[in-house]
């Protein structure tokens, strides 16, 4: 095995962690916005150590250009997903909460629906 065979190897295991890594932080973080955090920037660092890794193993200077191009065009568009579904995201934060007002002939109306009640006061969110 040559010397660069084992860079290869480390930079690809290398890679494989950040994937990994970036992976359980989108089933571990609470919130769209830190799961998108984690996800990004694990996998473009773990995509990059990969490219990395199988640069030395290119036949020709032409498949190590059509490497790295397809590596940019991937962070482009991992971008652009992360921003789209960010700006979403902070879209439906922004929005308040559904608000019903119980009406006081209903609440009436029901034996747990009585006016004095707390129950019947309490304004219900969805």
């Amino acid at each position: 095995m040559s010397l660069v065979d084992v860079f290869t190897v480390v930079m690809t295991a290398s890679g494989l962690f950040f994937f990994i890594a970036g992976s359980v932080g989108l089933l571990r973080f609470p919130d769209v916005l830190c799961r998108l955090h984690a996800l990004t920037k694990a996998d473009n660092l773990g995509l990059g150590l990969i490219v990395l890794g199988v640069l030395p193993q290119a036949a020709s200077v032409f498949d190590g250009v059509q490497i790295v191009l397809i590596w940019l065009l991937v962070m482009v568009s991992g971008a652009v997903g992360c921003y789209l579904v960010a700006r979403q995201s902070i879209g439906d934060l922004a929005k308040p909460p559904k608000v019903i007002e119980v009406n006081d002939a209903a609440s009436t109306s029901s034996p747990a629906g009585n006016i004095n009640s707390p129950i019947g006061s309490i304004n219900n969110e969805f």
